[in-house]
């Protein structure tokens, strides 16, 4: 006899769920192969001209007729075995364990089939049927309106798809995530997603090898809970006929949890890991309850999935001890566009709103998110109806959801929702408001009557589809969506009446400059809110909500924001590019030209980074209206990269069309700004029809830029564009290519403007372009021809001596006009020395000359030295560091240095002079006709030996202002010596460098006494000493002083304790001229000096 439970489990819920499973061409194959299945002796093919037509469910029932009982079971597992569908065996036999309980324990002919699946935990059928039957109907009732069934196939497929790989195994560890944590955007689809879940769980179509059973918990229904045990909890779809549900919770390695909605959950989870409950049995509240799960202290073996919005990752982040994160982003642009071609059936109608919609960014990529997409779409398909011009519509957030707004009073199955009260309206934007500050989305009877709420002022919210009520879960509501809470919650700022006036009742929510202060790093949920809120400064947008509503808004929060405005730009501390691009982002929500104009008089600088469409629209619109600016600094990358790949097609069709279009008006501003005096438009990515847009601006005739800052850039046009705007514009002064790919093209047509009479450039960076001794050439001819040039960094290209050399011709020339040249790390020998040496001699007009890390050695120091004594030689700077040399070369330098009247500025360092050759130097210092003002002996091999010497020059030279000793080790018995000069009324010095040299707090006191006494020393660096708390302690009593003039400390405050952190905080406060910091000079090169004079 067959068992009737496993027969009637098998045809029930078995086979023909798997033959369901196959495709056409597997299920063609599965027939073919059971043609020649046999089992038993006697028993019977099933006739093949009967499998052959038969469809799934009448070879469903084939079997069972002529394979009673078990015997269908063993056919169907050794084909699928055949046909390689290790998945479908699994699984079989996974039902196999299900039957098992309800089988009479005489009844061993399945336990055979079974093998070792006796450890069972239970039916769990019913439990499957059950969710089945529940998450159908969910996801049924949320189907989105307007969606074509199309449509939800695909979107389920790709979930599916994503569904599938949550749980595998990291390809690099080897390691399955035990929590995941699904995190997206409000309605992009997470909880629909873990639904579909459930559903294909309890189908049989997922995870049916990695999880025994899964339990879905939901925010809105946990919050509703008082008190109770983990096991009820997830009791409430646990059919009565499957036995205890405890019976299950012996192997947790073989659940999962699903916790959807986090961000929902209305608990601190602020519990101490150590109170947390580890026994699922025990009646706790359930806040304790989910805590206990989320931190593994209850079921550690569990896995769980979680579902939260973005904003509330934070929270979520510290209660997880690990965690594999997945970010739901939501239609793609493809998916989109489709979205709205089947929305519309007229497809010109289609047409006009999907353009409008790309062109911004913002509002295109809100529509990610399906129910937004389709309440925009909705919306603007009411407005052609009436013959409104959707491009307009579409120019900001703010002016779509007005609209949007604005429609839900429109009629609606044939009568009018009744108009909210101003009383009702400001409670329903008050609970908007208060709910964004706190991330608070689902709002229960008991928030709504905090908030002056009843059922009847609800039902009117209801019917106009601002509110909704929860489909499932009783007493729930919530807006129709985050963006209309956000909305409503901008809408209170705007109703709020006297600004002035605060009592007792006053939340700090409501304090609009906390909305101001608010960044997308700090406070991204409320960054859509305040979008919304500078959107409603447009008296367009502030008049139809007032006669959608009939009510009054607050002029006054406009003057309350330039107030705002003017205290940000009156900062002491300079807002970073992210503060400009939000800044930029709201203003342009306003669309309000003079409101702009008048919220950034306040900025003549901004800094700006561009790498999305959408920071280029804002940016193009709001510079326009930025009047006072006189420096610009932007960075634009990615923006015409993408523009590029969809170069073969029509400009006016692709998104390089919208790209070209802002770029062109952000140039314009280079020629309608008549402040606008330097711009920085280094590490950016321009193509060619960039380059030639910017490069028209700079040529407009009312363009007034005198600096230009390109470095690191590419110039497909090989610098013709720039060449010219050099000869176009007469005000453009400093042009600075650092880094720049010019090649020998670029240089050559440089040159051609350079020779021009109408070029006035006189400052040009060439450093790192890769020029060679080719590029000279056409150099020394402009160097001779151009009028105006006075500035030349060469420095970081291989020019060799032969390039110098033909330099050094157009040096020599009498029309050369050129003052400083800086010939730093160019591949320079001593050859390179003698032409050098020459032109020194005949040029009057050079008086700055870096040849900095360059092998000159002592052959050409003597070289340089001779040059320097010649009464011809004009020199004023020479940096001669990291050349090679050492003390032999100070004899010679001496020499000059007795001969030269005009040399002020002499840089030394990181040469191997040593006390010896220190010693022969400062006897030339110590002379009165020495006239040497800054001395750079950075990292020279010194020690304490040669202090008594420098502190000699000190007192005698009545011309050295400035001494950098850094980086030598000079220790507190030699820095003693030079505080005691220091000390001394002779000395002049007002600017000292001591960075790393090896000093201890043993020196401070010594220290401390010299800033009391000295009036003049100005800066001092300390960085890198090991002054400790001890010293700090001694330094800060006299800095407090009002006898120490110092105004430029360097220290590295993070390099000591806490209290002397404190100390120097205290300090910085009590003594406003004061500037401690660890970068003397803002340079970024590491060893700069702080008066470096190139």
């Amino acid at each position: 006899m067959t068992d009737v439970s496993s027969s009637s489990f098998f045809s029930d819920f078995g086979l023909l769920l798997y033959l369901e499973e196959l495709n056409k061409e597997e299920l063609s194959r599965f027939k073919s192969l059971l043609k020649n299945e046999t089992m038993e002796p006697g028993s019977c093919r099933i006739p093949w001209s009967e499998v052959k037509k038969a469809k799934r469910e009448d070879l469903a029932n084939l079997m069972n007729k002529y394979y009673p009982g078990e015997q269908a079971w063993e056919v169907a597992l050794k084909i699928f075995g055949k046909m390689n569908l290790k998945d479908l065996c699994e699984r079989a036999k996974a039902e196999i364990n299900w039957t098992a309980q309800t089988m009479r324990p005489e009844d061993t002919r399945v336990r055979e089939v079974q093998g070792d699946h006796e450890a069972v935990l239970g039916d769990g059928a019913k439990y499957r049927i059950q969710i089945r039957e529940k998450f159908c109907m969910m996801l049924d009732k949320n189907r989105l309106l307007g969606e074509s069934e199309n449509f939800c196939n695909e979107i389920a497929q790709e979930g599916r798809e994503l569904l599938e790989r949550l749980f595998d195994e990291d390809v690099r560890t080897g390691e399955r995530p035990q929590t995941v944590v699904l995190q997206g955007a409000a309605g992009v689809g997470k909880t629909t997603l873990v639904r579909m879940m459930m559903l294909d769980w309890a189908q049989g179509n997922l995870y049916q090898q990695k999880f025994t059973y899964v339990f879905y918990l939901n925010a809105r229904e946990i919050n509703q809970l008082r008190e109770r045990s983990f096991a009820q909890m997830i009791s409430k779809d646990w059919p009565s006929t499957e036995g205890p549900i405890e019976r299950i919770m012996s192997q947790p390695s073989n659940l999962l949890f699903i916790i959807d909605s986090f961000d929902e959950l209305n608990f601190a989870f602020e519990e101490p890991e150590f109170v947390l409950c580890a026994d699922w049995t025990q009646i706790h509240p359930v806040s304790f309850l989910m805590s206990s799960l989320l931190r593994k202290v209850m079921l550690p073996e569990s896995s769980l999935l979680v579902t939260t919005k973005l904003t509330a990752c934070k929270k979520l982040k510290p209660l997880l001890k690990s965690q594999h994160s997945i970010q739901l982003l939501g239609m793609s642009e493809d998916a989109r566009e489709a979205y709205i071609y089947q929305f519309f059936e007229d497809e010109r109608w289609a047409l006009q709103v999907f353009r409008s919609l790309r062109n911004n960014a913002m509002l295109f990529s809100m529509c990610k998110v399906p129910v937004v997409c389709w309440v925009t779409c909705n919306c603007l398909e009411q407005q052609m109806e009436r013959g409104g011009d959707v491009t307009l519509t579409c120019k900001t957030t703010t002016s779509l959801f007005t609209c949007c707004i604005s429609s839900l009073l429109t009629q609606v199955d044939g009568h009018f929702p009744s108009l909210p009260s101003q009383t009702q309206l400001r409670s329903l934007c008050h609970l908007a408001a208060k709910g964004v500050w706190t991330m608070t989305y689902v709002f229960y009877k008991e928030n709504l009557r905090r908030y002056g709420l009843m059922k009847s002022d609800v039902s009117i919210f209801l019917d106009m589809n601002i509110l909704q009520k929860d489909r499932e879960y009783e007493n729930c509501y919530l807006f129709t969506h985050l963006h209309i809470q956000e909305f409503f919650a901008a809408m209170f700022y705007m109703l709020q009446g006297n600004w002035g006036t605060r009592d007792n009742s006053f939340q700090a929510f409501e304090d609009l400059e906390l909305v101001l202060e608010s960044s997308s790093y700090k406070d991204p949920h409320l960054l859509q809110m305040k979008c919304f809120l500078f959107g409603l400064l447009n008296e367009d947008r502030v008049k139809q909500l007032e006669e959608t509503f009939n009510c009054k808004m607050s002029p006054e929060i406009k003057w309350k924001i330039l107030q705002w405005m003017e205290t940000l730009g009156n900062s002491e501390h300079f807002p970073s590019h992210l503060v400009f691009l939000e800044l930029f982002y709201h203003l342009y929500e306003t669309q309000d030209e003079v409101f702009i104009s008048q919220a950034m008089r306040y900025f003549q600088e901004v800094v700006i980074n561009i790498c999305e469409e959408i920071h280029l629209l804002v940016s193009s619109f709001c510079l326009k209206h930025c009047q006072c600016l006189r420096t610009i600094k932007l960075t634009v990358t990615a923006i015409f990269e993408k523009k590029m790949l969809n170069s073969s097609f029509p400009a006016e069709t692709w998104a390089g069309g919208r790209v070209i279009h802002w770029w062109q008006d952000l140039c314009s501003v280079l020629h309608m700004n008549e402040h606008l005096r330097e711009v920085d438009l280094c590490h950016s990515n321009l193509d060619e029809l960039a380059m030639k847009t910017f490069n028209q601006e700079l040529r407009h005739p009312n363009c007034k830029v005198q600096k230009l800052l390109l470095r690191f850039l590419s110039f497909p046009d090989g610098c013709w564009g720039i060449s010219s705007s050099l000869i176009h514009n007469q005000n453009l002064m400093h042009l600075d290519l650092k880094g720049s790919d010019i090649g020998d093209n670029g240089v050559k047509s440089l040159c051609e403007a350079l020779k021009h009479p109408d070029c006035k450039l006189r400052n040009l960076s060439l450093e790192s372009c890769d020029l060679t001794t080719v590029c000279c050439l056409n150099i020394s001819k402009a160097l001779v021809r151009s009028r105006s040039l006075l500035s030349l960094n060469l420095s970081a290209n291989n020019l060799l001596d032969d390039g110098v050399k033909l330099l050094c011709e157009a040096l020599m020339h009498p029309k050369c006009n050129l003052e400083k040249l800086s010939l730093e790390s160019c591949g320079l020998t001593v050859a390179g020395c003698e032409d050098l040496s020459l032109a020194l001699i005949s040029n009057k007009r050079l008086t700055h000359l870096c040849l900095a890390d360059n092998v000159l050695g002592d052959g050409g120091v003597k070289l340089m030295s001779d040059a320097l004594k010649h009464p011809q030689c004009a020199l004023q700077s020479l940096v001669l560091r990291r050349c090679h040399f050492t003390s032999l070369s100070s004899e010679s330098l001496s020499t000059s240095l007795l001969c030269n009247k005009s040399l002020t500025h002499l840089d030394l360092g990181s040469n191997c002079l040593q006390d010896d050759g220190v010693k022969l130097l400062c006897d030339v210092f110590r002379h009165p006709s020495c006239n040497l003002q800054d001395l750079e002996l950075m990292g020279c091999v010194l020690t304490s030996a040669c202090c008594l010497d420098l502190a000699s020059a000190i007192l005698n030279n009545p011309n050295l202002q400035s001494l950098d000793l850094g980086n030598n080790d000079l220790q507190d018995d030699g820095v003693k010596i030079l505080f005691e000069a220091l000390r001394h009324p002779n000395c002049n010095i007002q600017r000292l460098g001591l960075e790393h040299c090896g000093l201890t707090s043993l020196c401070c006191q010594d220290l401390s006494s010299t800033l009391s006494s000295n009036q003049r020393l100005t800066k001092i660096s300390l960085t890198l000493n090991n002054l400790e708390r001890e010293g700090i302690m001694k330094l800060c009593e006299v800095l407090r002083s009002p006898e120490c003039k110092l105004q430029v400390l360097g220290l590295c405050k993070e390099a000591f304790d806490e209290e002397a952190r404190k100390l120097l905080e205290a300090v910085g406060s009590s003594n406003p001229r004061l500037v401690i910091k660890q970068d003397r000079n803002g340079h970024e090169e590491e060893d700069a000096s702080w008066w470096q004079c190139f």
